[in-house]
């Protein structure tokens, strides 16, 4: 089987994968075997943590899958009737964690990163645009697609967990509860105006999707897997002209050698409940490989986490800022690593961090003046200083950028991290980082997924280690 060229040049993202369930059952089955010397029983009570982590979100993703399949390839229908219909996609994120989602799934959307796909229109929203409501009123059109981010963000079982005599954590659950409202208000205007309206919990949008779990990083780690989902599986009623609303059936597509694969590509255009069983069935088998691909990452890589969030809290102890970065997918969960740093959860200090993804104009700047292989590094080079933290998140553990700005981190003397898929690429091979986590898999939408499990449970572990008061196990 041959493996995809890997993206060494393109800043925006890492690299082409295949969609082929073949792939992805070499993934899931390496997942349940896993290899390396980072495989080992979660036996002492660090590891044990990770394991018990683990299987929390092993328990809400089969939960919310079993529940969402038939829901879920309905969505992907009415999506592709949208766009059949020249609708775009458009993604509202208010708070800085819900921006990242935001911001990914419009990025999968616009450029994807899987051969064969289409590009999307795709657009996401933040709240540097203005108030998402005003943008809403500015931008939405009748056949646009709209998902809202964030509106869980104030539940009570998440306040209740947070000091009541801690007035920074007052004002940040107030400030949650502004922006849930207000992308509220963005999401009824799309309703108004005939848009199809999607959320994740906490709304009232038509396609409302909760994930069954109190624990806001198994919630996002889900919604990602999902909005994932829909990217992937929108593409498959594109060869259906026929059960297109308003669409001309064509010709049967024929699949060839790859009906194996995706047989329901044969099937007759006017077979919509055929279509729609296969896309269900589909839908199961990538939130369970998913689920292997977490298990494998965050076992082999349980030793590694530890070891990480120790030295992670020792520096922040001693004054040190994390500094994340990545490109395309990677790049929003950045974003989401400084998110979950800054405005954390359950009563959790707030951590000093920046994203190296953040700023355009520097980005442009050093792209356009030195090239994209510079990105990070000339960042690294004006913050970082010695004691830092350096936090690299990469699909393929080849892109020069990253690499690049690994190799200035350590000879800055700041601690290193890296999340990195397929077989950890350069980074792994050359120890680039000094806590290096293998997510093994090419498929970079499952990568990711598995890297926001990962980087969730280290910042879980950094504070849970840190503090007895708050070890006890949340739901």
């Amino acid at each position: 089987m041959t493996r995809p060229a890997r993206a060494l040049d393109d800043a925006r993202s890492d690299g082409p994968a295949r969609d082929t369930d073949d792939a992805a059952r070499e993934t899931a089955g390496a997942a349940r075997d896993p290899v390396g010397p980072g495989s080992r029983p979660l036996a002492d009570p660090p590891t044990a943590r990770v394991a018990a982590l683990l299987e929390r979100r092993l328990e809400a993703g089969g939960r919310f899958f079993a529940a969402e399949a038939d829901r879920t390839a309905a969505l992907c229908h009415r999506m592709a009737e949208r766009f059949a219909r020249g609708g775009r996609l458009v993604a509202l994120g208010r708070s800085a964690a819900a921006r990242s989602d935001a911001r990914h799934v419009a990025v999968e959307f616009v450029h994807p990163v899987i051969v064969g796909k289409r590009a999307l229109p795709a657009l996401g929203l933040a709240a540097e645009g203005g108030p998402l409501d005003l943008q809403a009123d500015l931008l939405l059109e009748p056949d646009d697609i709209v998902i809202g981010f964030g509106l869980d963000g104030s539940r009570d079982e998440d306040a209740e967990r947070q000091p009541t005599d801690a007035d920074a954590h007052g004002t940040l659950r107030a400030g949650q509860a502004a922006d849930a409202a207000e992308t509220r208000r963005a999401l009824d205007i799309a309703t108004g105006r005939g848009c199809l309206a999607i959320d994740y919990g906490g709304g009232d949008a038509e396609w409302s999707f909760g994930v069954p779990s109190s624990d806001p990083f198994v919630r996002q780690e889900i919604a990602e897997t999902h909005y994932h989902l829909l990217w992937e599986l929108v593409h498959v009623f594109f060869e259906h002209r026929g059960l297109l609303e308003g669409r001309t059936a064509r010709t049967p597509h024929d699949p060839g050698d790859s009906r194996f694969l995706y047989p329901f590509l044969g099937e007759r255009e006017s077979d919509l409940d055929a279509v729609l069983g296969d896309v269900r069935a589909s839908v199961v088998m990538k939130a369970e490989e998913v689920d292997a691909l977490r298990r494998q990452t965050l076992e082999d890589g349980a030793g590694t986490l530890v070891a990480a969030a120790a030295d992670l809290r020792d520096r922040f102890e001693r004054g040190a800022t994390l500094l994340a970065f990545g490109n395309g997918g990677s790049a929003t969960d950045a974003m989401d690593v400084v998110a979950d740093l800054r405005l954390p959860p359950h009563g959790w200090p707030s951590r000093p961090a920046l994203d190296l993804t953040a700023d355009s104009a520097i980005l442009s700047a050093i792209a356009n003046d030195i090239g994209t292989d510079a990105l990070f590094s000339r960042q690294i080079i004006a913050y970082g200083r010695e004691g830092d933290v350096a936090l690299a998140l990469s699909t393929s553990g080849d892109s020069r950028n990253v690499i690049r700005a690994l190799e200035e981190a350590r000879k800055r003397g700041l601690s290193t991290l890296a999340f990195v898929g397929y077989d950890g690429g350069r980074v792994a091979a050359e120890g680039l980082a000094d806590h290096i986590v293998v997510t093994r898999s090419e498929h970079i939408p499952r990568i990711q997924e598995a890297q926001a499990s990962a980087v969730h449970v280290l910042r879980e572990l950094v504070e849970r280690e840190a503090d007895p008061a708050v070890r006890g196990e949340r739901s």
